[in-house]
């Protein structure tokens, strides 16, 4: 029987990928998204993959959507906190919204995903989370310390909770990505982007399949002796 999958934020960039991926493995996927509901359905279109939306950043709604994707596809069996937002700035241009909206999606999504998938995965047996975190919240980025926060916080929260799921058969891993050619990373200015990109060992961006190769990899059946850990994918960037 196939593995039912939740990728949050699914729909685009590396949340596509990463729903494609899942599905190449032989999973059902349930791709979340928040708001873009044209771009979910020619994504569900083109991919046969099933989007549900719903904002991670709100806990009852995740219990609801979660309820939904069990009851219409099957009990979850790999969860994939992908979905995140920007609201970049200094400190002292910061507002608190601005503070507020990235760590209550980014970080908050993660805990109110896994407060509606994780029970159900060690009363049977078997899951498999991981959580998409960032090389800026391991190194720091200026004009990011909401978001640098709340990555940084996910490595933290996936440490902590691998360790509830180690001996319940639930594996809990990270992935930091680098800089990805994405909507998001294309927004960067383009002098901005071009010493980025100097500042990459390999000389390029990375691909969304590429963060995708590294989830399959963590969400594999033969991968349950890998736990509490991070994959740094960020094309040698940042190494320690």
């Amino acid at each position: 029987m196939a593995r039912i999958a939740i990728v949050t934020g699914g729909t685009r960039g590396i949340g596509e990928a990463i729903s494609l991926a899942l599905k190449d493995m032989g999973m059902t996927v349930a791709a979340n998204y928040a708001g873009n509901e044209e771009k979910a359905n020619a994504f569900t279109e083109r991919a046969g993959i099933k989007s549900y939306k719903w904002d991670v950043g709100d806990y009852d709604a995740c219990q609801t959507g979660c309820a939904k994707v069990a009851e219409e596809l099957g009990p979850v069996d790999v969860l994939v906190n992908n979905a995140g937002i920007t609201r970049d700035g200094t400190l002292a241009r910061m507002s608190f919204d601005d503070w507020n909206d990235v760590i209550r999606i980014n970080l908050g999504g993660c805990f109110n995903m896994a407060k509606a998938c994780f029970p159900g995965m060690v009363e049977r047996g078997w899951g498999r989370i991981v959580n998409i975190g960032s090389i800026n919240g391991q190194a720091g980025q200026y004009g990011q310390v909401n978001y640098a926060a709340a990555k940084s916080g996910i490595h933290g929260f996936t440490k902590a909770l691998a360790q509830e799921g180690a001996k319940k058969g639930v594996t809990v891993n990270a992935i930091a990505p680098g800089y990805i050619d994405t909507d998001m990373v294309a927004a960067v200015p383009e002098a901005v982007l071009e010493k980025i990109v100097a500042k990459i060992p390999v000389g390029r961006l990375g691909q969304a399949d590429e963060i995708a190769r590294g989830v399959a990899f963590l969400c594999a059946e033969e991968g349950g002796f890998v736990t509490g850990s991070t994959l740094s994918l960020n094309g040698g960037q940042h190494m320690y």
